[in-house]
């Protein structure tokens, strides 16, 4: 049977990317949240606290929206420090 969950029990493997980005701009949660807004997003403050933390699934568009606003790719959101390959 297939499982929708990390190893850990996260509910994506795109948050701490998300989250360490977040970060390395400065932004607040609900900053993040604003500027995503800016690009068409409809996202708030606790959606973005849920999907770092790994409660929240991220849609396609919502990984989409993220990458374009960190001008990086959504693969590069979903590389994870705990599996090299």
């Amino acid at each position: 049977m297939f499982i929708n969950k990390t190893k850990d029990g996260r509910n994506n493997i795109s948050g701490p990317q998300i989250a360490a980005r977040r970060k390395e701009r400065g932004l607040s949660q609900r900053a993040l949240a604003d500027q995503v807004q800016l690009l068409g997003l409809d996202i708030d403050k606790n959606a973005v606290q849920r999907i770092e933390s790994g409660q929240r699934f991220v849609t396609d568009i919502e990984l989409a929206a993220f990458a374009a606003y960190f001008q990086t790719t959504v693969d590069a959101l979903l590389e994870r420090a705990d599996d090299p390959a």
